[in-house]
């Protein structure tokens, strides 16, 4: 529940006070304008925040979904570093650095989470 309500305001952030910040992690690869780039994770991250709260049944799906999500994003935190572009306080190379370490922990966070990891196997 505290990922998909982090999830959810970091979605609702995407689509408001922090959206110029957001811009500064959008690779200059995508395709896209960086606002628009910004605006579809922002939804997508509203969307799996909500589908942790209501999709119970589904939890392991969606661990997976998130995790696929965390996964997909890493690239705009490396080109964060690799271009120097300061946000959300990561104003040094030495900050934007260890800034990449957070993705994994978020990525082991929804497999936990989703009950993916940390299960007994049959045997």
């Amino acid at each position: 529940m505290l990922l998909g309500t982090m999830l959810i305001a970091a979605g609702t952030s995407h689509l408001t006070f922090a959206r110029k910040e957001f811009q500064a992690q959008v690779p200059d690869w995508v395709p896209l304008k960086k606002d628009t780039t910004v605006v579809l994770s922002g939804i997508a991250e509203i969307l799996l925040g909500t589908s942790i709260a209501v999709l119970k049944n589904d939890k392991e799906k969606v661990g997976i979904a998130a995790a696929g999500f965390f996964a997909a994003v890493f690239p705009g935190n490396i080109s964060q570093y690799k271009n120097r572009r300061s946000a959300f306080g990561l104003d040094t190379d030495e900050k934007r650095f260890a800034r990449l370490f957070f993705q994994p922990v978020l990525m082991a966070l929804a497999l936990y989470g989703g009950g993916v990891t940390g299960k007994k196997q049959k045997v």
